[in-house]
Parts: C-alpha cells; sequence; structure tokens
C-alpha cells in the first residue's frame, strides 16, 4: 500500500470533509445536489469525530486520499448499530485515488476495529443502490445484504431506500 490508514487529525477536517463531499457530488449520490441538506453533514468531520472515530487514508505527502466514520457502538452517530454491533458511515474516497485500494483498505481497518470491541458480533452499514463499487468491496469481504434492515432516512421521501449489510463473526 502506498498510503496510510490512521485517525484523522483536526487539521484535516476540512479537507477530508471536502472529499467526502465531492466524492458524493461527483458519484450522483446527492438527490440535491449542492443544496441538499446531507452535504453539511459530509462536510461537517468534527461532529463525526466528536461521538465516533473518523479514519482516514493519506499517501506519503500527507494528501487525503479518503475516510470513513467507524461507530464502535449505538450512540449519536449510529443509524442502523444495535447492542453488540459497530457500524460503518460515510465511506468515500477521492475519484483520483480510486483503484488503489483505499475503500478496501479503510473497510477492513473498521471490520479489524469493530472485532476489538469488547462484545461486539457483528459490524452493519447503510448504503445507496447506486454504490455498486462499495457493494462489490462490501460482499468481497464477506458482508451480506440484510434486506430486512434496509430504511429510508427521509421520511418524507420514502421512495429513498438505503440498503443495510451486515458481517458477523
Amino acid at each position: 500500500m502506498d498510503f496510510t490508514i490512521r485517525v484523522v487529525r483536526r487539521q484535516e477536517h476540512a479537507e477530508l470533509g471536502e472529499v467526502v463531499a465531492q466524492a458524493y457530488l461527483a458519484d450522483g449520490l446527492l438527490a440535491f445536489g449542492e443544496a441538499d441538506w446531507y452535504l453539511g453533514e459530509l462536510r461537517d468531520v468534527g461532529k463525526r469525530a466528536a461521538s465516533a472515530e473518523v479514519l482516514v487514508a493519506v499517501d506519503g505527502e500527507g494528501t487525503v486520499l479518503g475516510g470513513v466514520t467507524f461507530v464502535p457502538s449505538p450512540g449519536p452517530m449510529a443509524d442502523l448499530a444495535r447492542a453488540g454491533e459497530a457500524e460503518i458511515r460515510m465511506l468515500a474516497v477521492d475519484r483520483a485515488a480510486r483503484g488503489r485500494g483505499v475503500g478496501e483498505a479503510l473497510v477492513r481497518d473498521c471490520v479489524e476495529r469493530a472485532r476489538g470491541v469488547e462484545g461486539c458480533v457483528r459490524i452493519v452499514l447503510s448504503t445507496q443502490p447506486a454504490m455498486r463499487g462499495a457493494h462489490r468491496i462490501y460482499e468481497r469481504l464477506g458482508f451480506r445484504r440484510t434486506p430486512e434492515r434496509d430504511w429510508s432516512p427521509i421520511p418524507e421521501h420514502p421512495e429513498f431506500v438505503l440498503l443495510s449489510y451486515a458481517l458477523e463473526w
């Protein structure tokens, strides 16, 4: 690997937030584009870091290539996690860094962290149907679809459904 994964540093919050936001925008994952309310959430790395572990992939020069939010247990940053579960959120890789294994390495790191959490037996995540590249990573690493946990984060738009995956050990 020509990059390192570690906990994000405060001075990298803005850079990682922009990488995540631009990845979602460029991939057409925000229903309302630049006006989408979720864009602010994607950019707010400080908020995530206050209640979860935000991991970053950086190259040798310190350039942020991507990141992910690891939620070790149910809490303010969890969408799906229940007792005994950890959660992965907001996985994103800069378009210029794709194809280098960054996304898979970030997911692997989350899985290893989850396995180290006492009492944790499963890691869960939500994903959009269009995130097919991410689905391939999850499935390659042993995640399985859990359609009974699919959900809609926007009550006034129930047609917008997030797919759920889980990995148990």
